[in-house]
């Protein structure tokens, strides 16, 4: 994935981000479909593939923001994984499964208290290797659960992988709600949150200010009014200070793969932690990058056009295979 190129068909990374994300053929996938209640009193789903071996290792996909297990990316990994007879799992963060959870609290970049009871349950189910893979949002609250669980990770997942995640998110956020990305991602995103939110504080009076909620135009101001309060910080600076990966990549100690295109549209490459001579030190002996200059936000397509999307999810557990 390195020596990744985008086709010439399908050049610049607004491109390689927005066809795969609409048009690449997404494989049909009879995922099964668990509710776990959670500690708390609400609940989360989960979609499996089950493989074909008791013993075959099991790979976790946890999704980006508003994503699902039928994200164009989660299908691609779970076509790999069946093709490759592993297990699939992917946990559904609250109030993405297509139902709302019963509690106040939602979700959030650096969820990773939510992740690593996730992990835990799956982990009792099997004594096969764990392989997660978290994706933009997913992968930076993945990475915030393997640091904070230090040495305590290696009892429960064999590695961890990162794709297009936003590991310095204030630089993410600033970057989304400008120009282009303005237009078109961030008003996607907040489409789809604002609504969620607004029908979370109706059914909990006092939870946020649906005022500032409604009035939101950027993440930026979605998340100082709504993620920030309802998950416990100060505002939006706090949430995202304390909850970028970037900082605490030297506190990995399990294997874990930091994949970031430089051409990806909202998290800039000059936000990405160093493959220069400081490497070790600023992210650790555990922490591999790669940083290839194409890719866009989760694409790395290949191929003729239409394109597919294997090239990434099959890079991605090669490498997962190997480092364990």
């Amino acid at each position: 994935m390195q020596g990744y190129r985008g086709p010439r068909w399908l050049p610049g990374g607004h491109a390689q981000t927005i066809w795969p994300a609409l048009f690449s053929p997404r494989p049909a996938l009879a995922y099964r479909r668990e509710r776990w209640d959670t500690p708390d009193g609400d609940f989360i789903d989960v979609d499996f593939l089950d493989p074909p071996r008791h013993d075959a290792p099991w790979l976790v996909l946890f999704h980006g923001l508003e994503g699902s297990s039928a994200s164009h990316y989660a299908t691609a990994f779970g076509a790999l994984a069946r093709e490759r007879g592993w297990g699939y799992a992917v946990p559904h963060f609250r109030g993405c499964s297509g139902s709302d959870n019963r509690a106040p609290r939602a979700y959030h970049s650096g969820d990773f208290e939510e992740i690593g009871w996730i992990l835990e349950r799956l982990r009792e189910r099997t004594a096969a290797p764990l392989h997660a893979v978290g994706v933009s949002l997913g992968g930076n609250a993945l990475l915030r659960w393997t640091q904070e669980a230090g040495d305590t990770a290696a009892a429960i997942v064999a590695n961890v992988a990162a794709v297009s995640s936003p590991v310095d998110l204030a630089a993410a956020g600033h970057a989304i709600g400008q120009g282009f990305n303005r237009l078109s991602y961030q008003r996607m995103f907040l489409r789809s949150m604002k609504p969620k939110a607004l029908a979370k504080v109706a059914r909990y009076p006092g939870l946020a200010e649906a005022g500032r909620i409604a009035a939101a135009r950027s993440l930026r101001e979605f998340d100082d009014a709504y993620t920030a309060p309802v998950h416990g910080f100060a505002g939006v600076a706090d949430y995202w200070a304390r909850c970028s990966a970037a900082p605490h990549l030297a506190r990995c100690r399990v294997p874990a793969l930091v994949l970031n295109a430089r051409n990806d549209p909202f998290v800039p490459a000059a936000s990405l932690p160093s493959t220069g001579g400081a490497e070790v030190a600023e992210v650790g002996r555990f922490v591999t990058l790669w940083q290839p200059p194409h890719g866009g936000h989760v694409g790395f397509p290949a191929g003729a056009p239409p394109g597919h999307l294997q090239a990434m999810p099959a890079a991605v557990t090669d490498w997962l295979a190997r480092h364990r």
